[in-house]
């Protein structure tokens, strides 16, 4: 089976210190985490290197109103630079679960090793985020695009 990255990159108008405290806050993380039509109910971020983070992710009714989690762990952390995490489907405290028992088909990993780049520029922020080694197929697809419906929703975020 061939891998293949997920990286996104977006040129955000806000302040390196905002778009920063967008995805560290969680307070600020629960009003964009998620993509279009879910909401996130509640954010844990223990932003250390060992610390751990829990999101939510509440589907809207019409989809069943299911709630999902990601969990995951910081490795590096450089602020308003770089955070590097592991990241994986978890239960409500963040207790890894296996993809498969929520649902998702057996090529879904277990563990995806991740990282969030921030850059000033003249403009605001470049925001590079990138989730390594995903299997191609339909689930990378769909990995990339909740991801790229995240940083939509933050871009709107900070745009208001």
């Amino acid at each position: 089976m061939s891998t293949q990255d997920i990286i996104l990159t977006r040129r955000i108008s806000a302040p390196i210190d905002v778009v920063w405290d967008a995805w560290t806050n969680p307070e600020t993380t629960k009003r964009w985490w998620g993509p279009r039509g879910f909401t996130c109910n509640s954010a844990f971020t223990d932003l250390t290197v060992g610390g751990r983070f829990t999101w939510n992710m509440h589907a809207p009714a019409e989809m069943g109103g299911f709630d999902m989690y990601t969990a995951g762990e910081y490795t590096r952390i450089e602020p308003l630079a770089v955070i590097d995490f592991t990241q994986w489907l978890g239960d409500a405290d963040g207790n890894p679960i296996d993809p498969v028992a929520t649902g998702m088909p057996a090529d879904f990993p277990a563990e995806v090793r991740s990282s969030v780049r921030f850059e000033r520029v003249p403009e605001g922020t470049l925001l590079t985020a990138v989730e390594y080694d995903w299997t191609v197929g339909e689930q990378r697809s769909l990995s990339e695009s909740g991801l790229e419906q995240c940083i939509d929703k933050l871009e709107e975020l900070l745009a208001s």
